[in-house]
C-alpha cells in the first residue's frame, strides 16, 4: 500500500505539517508506505487551458506537477492538506491540483482520497468541500473520519493543543488504511466495476 500526501502549506513545519505527521504515524504503524510532497511555497502556475496535455500526455509546464504525476499513478491513496485562506484552499495548491488532475490521463478510480483543512478559526468546511471535489470527479472513494477533517492552530505548533482535531486525522488515517486494503481485496476478487464510456453534454449547443 502506498499513500501520496500533498502538503499545501507554504509554512514548512507548521500546523498543516503537524496534522499530517499524525497521519504518517498511523500509516507507518500499519505498514503503509507514504511520501509527503511539499506543494505550498513552490512556484506553480495555473492551468492555461491550452490542451497541450492531450497531445503530450503531461502538462506543458514541466514542474512539480509532472514530477508528482507518476507518484499519484502508483498511489493507493491520496491525502491533500491545506491551510485556509479566505475560506478556501491555498491558491498554489489549487493551481497544482487543477493541473495534476486534468493533465494525467491514467485512471484514478478507486484510489482513496482524503482532505484535511487547517485554520485559525473558520473556513475549514468550505476548504474541505473544495478539496473533496477533486476526488469525486475522478471516481475516487472519499475517506471519512469521526468529524470533518479539520485542525485548528495559528502559531507553529499550536495545533498540538487541538486534541479533537488530531484525533480526527488519526481516525481518518486508520479508515484510509482499511478502505485501501478492502478495495485491494475487492479488486482481486471482483475486479473494478464496468466503466461506461464518457459522454459530454454541453448546456449550449
Amino acid at each position: 500500500m502506498k499513500v501520496l500526501i500533498l502538503n499545501g502549506s507554504p509554512r514548512k513545519g507548521g500546523n498543516t505539517a503537524l496534522a499530517l505527521d499524525e497521519m504518517v504515524k498511523i500509516f507507518e504503524a500499519e505498514g503503509v508506505e507514504c511520501e509527503v510532497v511539499q506543494v505550498g511555497g513552490q512556484e506553480i502556475r495555473g492551468c492555461m487551458a491550452c490542451g497541450g496535455c492531450y497531445k503530450q500526455g503531461k502538462c506543458v509546464f514541466n514542474d512539480l506537477v509532472n514530477e508528482t504525476a507518476p507518484k499519484l499513478e502508483a498511489a493507493d491513496g491520496v491525502v491533500v492538506a491545506s491551510p485556509v485562506y479566505y475560506a478556501s484552499a491555498n491558491g498554489t495548491l489549487v493551481s497544482f491540483l487543477d493541473r495534476l488532475f486534468y493533465s494525467t490521463n491514467f485512471p484514478k478510480r478507486m484510489k482513496v482520497g482524503a482532505a484535511v483543512a487547517v485554520a485559525r478559526r473558520g473556513g475549514c468546511s468550505a476548504t474541505f468541500d473544495e478539496l473533496n471535489k477533486y476526488f469525486t470527479i475522478a471516481g475516487m472513494p472519499v475517506a471519512s473520519s469521526c468529524y470533518w477533517n479539520s485542525v485548528h492552530g495559528t502559531r507553529p505548533g499550536e495545533a498540538e493543543q487541538d486534541a479533537e482535531g488530531l484525533r480526527t486525522v488519526r481516525v481518518l488515517a486508520q479508515n484510509m488504511v482499511f478502505l485501501m486494503k478492502s478495495i485491494a481485496l475487492g479488486k482481486e476478487k471482483y475486479g473494478l466495476p464496468e466503466y461506461e464510456p464518457h459522454v459530454s453534454t454541453n448546456f449550449i449547443r
